[in-house]
């Protein structure tokens, strides 16, 4: 009698009890910040070591002024003290309550006015040069006062954050030359399968197919964290995988992948390779639908190995839902937390499987999330997962979820929150 199959929630724990927190280092902003590069987590949190903005600062073209009431009128005229433009160093108003000053947007309020004027609100009059106020001016007006977006002090950025275009553009402003973030883990990847032909310019033999494994782990594990340090396709026979591992092994990975191998054909020889080089298996064959025959193992060193099955669409389950989430551990981020969403329509599921599904969240005409399950679940289907934009996990315990039904929807990657297509 086959022994039951492992919960995947057991298994996801003995992946994180294998995961060690990576290192930490010191980077400058401006490198983190490349156009295309990988997204990079911050291990420490940041505090403002200023206020921004910096001064107080016109909102737009015009003119300041100041009064001791609340209000300026209309038609009241005011002589032209001075000029001040962005960049400019920080000036006092002489006669602040019966002068103005021209400010352009952006520049420093001078020292004693209070409020500033539209250039089309104003009229422009000689001899001498002043102003005519065309509409009412309040205490305050169009003036962007120091800390208002940030105070000096104040946490801007949380530990465990996935840097990104917005969290750049705030440290840059704030003047933040470096930031604490994890290292990269480094990841290794084998596919085996002597029908693979990698180059898509070379012709398909009779029984060959392209690898789309390499290309989905190419785009998917830099965009998850980490560093791809070595990729390599090898056939069905264990002395060629042997010398892939060493190969790999030489890149100094802390996560090794491999696709395919690890089922019970003739040719899945994975599991007893791993153990001949000494990795101790954690769990092999989990009760998730696709991706069943998924293996974890640790090597003595620590490096730990996850063995994906074949079918492209388990391995891009065993990747989202095992190794990502290892990433995720090993760069010191918490654990996910998933969307819930009703089901469109009823989906029906074998019994003691969680099932991954490839799935489309969308929002519908009344603003509420909802969440359809693709046609096309099979493990080989590629197609159903260009289409969508989340994975829908149907639990274990049920055969039947009814239309309506609240699921757990997760982005394609750790990293990527699920976006709503629009009705």
């Amino acid at each position: 009698m086959a022994a039951p199959l492992l919960d995947p929630d057991a298994a996801l724990q003995r992946v994180l009890a294998a995961c060690p927190t990576l290192p930490t280092e010191r980077c400058r902003v401006v490198e983190l910040a490349i156009p295309g590069s990988a997204p990079r987590i911050l291990r420490a949190a940041v505090a403002s070591p200023r206020a921004l903005p910096p001064f107080d600062n016109s909102c737009l073209d015009g003119f300041a002024l100041a009064s001791n009431a609340d209000v300026v009128p209309a038609g009241t005229e005011l002589a032209i003290e001075g000029e001040q433009a962005a960049g400019d160093t920080a000036s006092r108003a002489r006669d602040a309550g019966h002068a103005a000053w021209a400010i352009m947007t952006g520049a420093r309020v001078p020292e004693g006015l209070d409020r500033v004027i539209a250039v089309e609100c104003v009229e422009r009059l000689q001899d001498p040069p002043r102003i005519r106020l065309l509409a009412d001016i309040y205490t305050g007006q169009d003036i962007r006062r120091a800390g208002s977006d940030v105070g000096a002090g104040t946490r801007i950025l949380d530990a465990g954050t996935a840097l990104d275009a917005r969290h750049y553009m705030l440290l840059a402003a704030l003047g933040i030359g470096h930031v604490e973030v994890a290292t990269r883990p480094r990841v290794a990847v084998i596919c085996t399968g002597k029908e693979l032909v990698d180059d898509p310019a070379l012709p398909l033999a009779s029984g060959q197919i392209y690898n789309s494994h390499k290309a989905y782990f190419r785009n998917r594990i830099p965009a998850a964290g980490a560093e791809l340090v070595h990729e390599e396709t090898v056939g069905d026979d264990e002395p060629a995988f042997a010398a892939a591992f060493a190969r790999a092994r030489a890149t100094g990975p802390q996560v090794m992948i491999s696709s395919g191998a690890v089922s019970m054909g003739n040719y899945d020889f994975v599991p007893r390779a791993l153990r001949s080089l000494g990795a101790e298996i954690l769990f092999h064959k989990l009760a998730i639908r696709p991706g069943k025959p998924l293996l974890f193992a640790r090597f003595p060193d620590g490096m730990l190995y996850f063995g994906l099955p074949g079918n492209p669409i388990s391995a891009a389950v065993g990747l989202r839902f095992f190794v990502e989430r290892a990433l995720r551990a090993m760069l010191g981020m918490p654990l996910e937390r998933p969307y819930r969403a009703p089901l469109t329509s009823a989906f029906h599921k074998s019994a003691g499987f969680r099932h991954h599904l490839k799935a489309r969240l969308a929002v519908d005409a009344g603003g509420q999330l909802a969440v359809t399950v693709l046609d096309g679940q099979e493990s080989y289907r590629i197609a159903p997962l260009a289409a969508a934009n989340a994975w829908a996990l149907a639990p274990g315990d049920t055969t039947k979820l009814a239309a309506g039904a609240l699921v757990d929807v997760y982005g394609l990657g750790h990293l990527a929150a699920p976006q709503p297509v629009l009705p």
